[in-house]
């Protein structure tokens, strides 16, 4: 990317911001950081998850400074794409002003999945292919947002 070509900016929204939106703010500071300005939040605040935390450190990406975070407490940036990564989310996604292209790709919910875990170990499981998941998406940012503009225009 030359010095004349701007960051793409865009915000990964969750119902929480606890864990999915979390997970893949990370991912995208960590693996995109020169093409993606990556920022997350939820449509409430649910806190940030320790095991979202504990399983992205394990592949090496530090979120345990990250914070819940609703879109108000973002003040007045603007998006270039809104990423739902939540069925909630991708419903009750706020109208957004101008060129910001809403994109929906979910993922499923670890804490939910992990409800009756009966280990930390089996709980972890599920946040473990969620985190992975999410980095095969967070890899292919931001060509595949950039190739479909055309199909949705």
């Amino acid at each position: 990317m030359s010095n004349t070509e701007k960051r793409l900016t865009i915000l990964f929204l969750c119902t929480g911001n606890s864990c999915r939106s979390q997970m893949a703010e990370g991912w995208a500071r960590y693996l995109k950081n020169d093409s993606i300005e990556p920022y997350s939040a939820g449509t409430e605040k649910h806190g940030l998850n320790p095991l979202a935390v504990k399983v992205m450190a394990e592949a090496g990406v530090d979120i345990s400074s990250h914070y819940s975070k609703t879109l108000k407490e973002l003040g007045d940036v603007v998006f270039d794409y809104v990423i739902t990564v939540c069925s909630d989310a991708d419903k009750n996604c706020p109208v957004f002003p101008g060129k910001t292209r809403k994109v929906h790709h979910g993922f499923d919910d670890p804490p939910r999945l992990a409800k009756h875990a009966k280990t930390e170990e089996e709980a972890l499981f599920h946040y473990r292919r969620v985190r992975d998941e999410i980095k095969a998406f967070i890899e292919t940012l931001p060509d595949v947002l950039l190739h479909n503009e055309g199909e949705h225009s």
